[in-house]
């Protein structure tokens, strides 16, 4: 198992932290670490506290980029043809984000949204129900490094389409995931996943606090702590060890302007890495960290120059 993935899911949403989907596995392993008697209810206190700060977190980032998820399901869409999916999987569903857009995509199609952590999964049948789509959403706790005797996972395929966003890169075992998830392809069905190029920026380069070129140092203090996770991997090359084939693969980018809830997503993010354990950030580019996520003339809530920036390469991929 990997060191970075025992980690609360504090990464990849829209920068510093997660993307929409990507929190689901580290969650599960951090969640299954064993914890003294004497600790168990702090502990769940604050895992509590975290897993709803990230829910909020993920359905204000879900706000910010939702254009990308409208681009990257019409380009889905085309590739399918006349293969309308009828049932769709969405692994490492998180609260919803790809579940409800996919929904919205393939309105004939049935979805089964999968995630270890049962509030996370509260959220995406509440946004179901909010949607009026209770009847084609359901929702599946699973460890997706957890088998069967069989080896494959507890789901019930086959799937027409199988999607994957930021989440196949926390599997202990990548390779042995993407193999899993043809298992449960339907014989014309359609692989569909989805990762980060790198973070997105929020910030100018000069924020107006101590020197230029914060954010880069920030990021790269954040990758020094992730150990041999690799956050932005490439797919192509393992697919064909899976048995798959490649079929598509393009890259969206994620823009963004200054809004309320740009400004709210970015101090969350940059909260969360100025948090990171083991963060090696010298004092000055601290003080100007303290300065932005505070409530002066500076701080984040009320700057109007900020924006985010970013790509997500998508891959589109069949049985071999």
């Amino acid at each position: 198992m990997r060191k970075a993935q025992t980690l609360m899911r504090s990464q990849h949403v829209a920068g510093y932290g997660r993307t929409m989907e990507q929190h689901a596995h580290s969650h599960a392993h951090a969640h299954s670490l064993a914890h003294p008697h004497r600790h168990a209810h702090a502990h769940a206190h604050a895992h509590d506290h975290d897993e709803g700060a990230l829910a909020d977190l993920l359905d204000l980032d879900a706000r910010v980029l939702h254009a990308y998820l409208t681009d990257v399901t019409g380009w889905v869409r085309e590739h399918t043809g006349a293969r309308t999916p009828r049932r769709i999987a969405d692994l490492g569903a998180g609260t919803g984000t790809g579940t409800m857009a996919l929904a919205r995509r393939f309105p004939r199609a049935e979805l089964v949204a999968v995630d270890t952590s049962p509030a996370m999964l509260e959220r995406v049948r509440a946004k179901a129900f909010a949607e009026g789509l209770a009847h084609r959403v359901r929702t599946v706790q699973a460890d997706l490094d957890t088998v069967t005797d069989a080896g494959t996972w507890p789901l019930d395929g086959p799937f027409d389409l199988v999607w994957a966003a930021s989440s196949l890169h926390h599997l202990s075992d990548p390779p042995a995931g993407l193999a899993r998830a043809r298992q449960l392809l339907a014989p014309d069905g359609l692989l569909v996943a989805v990762e980060m190029d790198a973070f997105p920026r929020y910030l100018p380069d000069d924020v107006g606090v101590g020197e230029p070129g914060l954010e880069e140092r920030l990021q790269s203090a954040v990758d020094a702590t992730r150990g041999d996770m690799d956050p932005f991997p490439d797919w192509e090359p393992s697919l064909a060890g899976a048995g798959l084939e490649l079929v598509a693969r393009r890259t969206f980018a994620t823009t963004a302007s200054d809004s309320p809830a740009l400004r709210r997503c970015a101090a969350a993010h940059l909260g969360r890495a100025a948090g990171a354990p083991g963060l090696d950030l010298g004092d000055d580019d601290r003080v100007a960290l303290s300065v932005l996520l505070g409530d002066g003339p500076l701080g984040l809530a009320r700057r109007g120059d900020l924006t985010v920036h970013g790509t997500r390469t998508a891959w589109i991929a069949r049985r071999a």
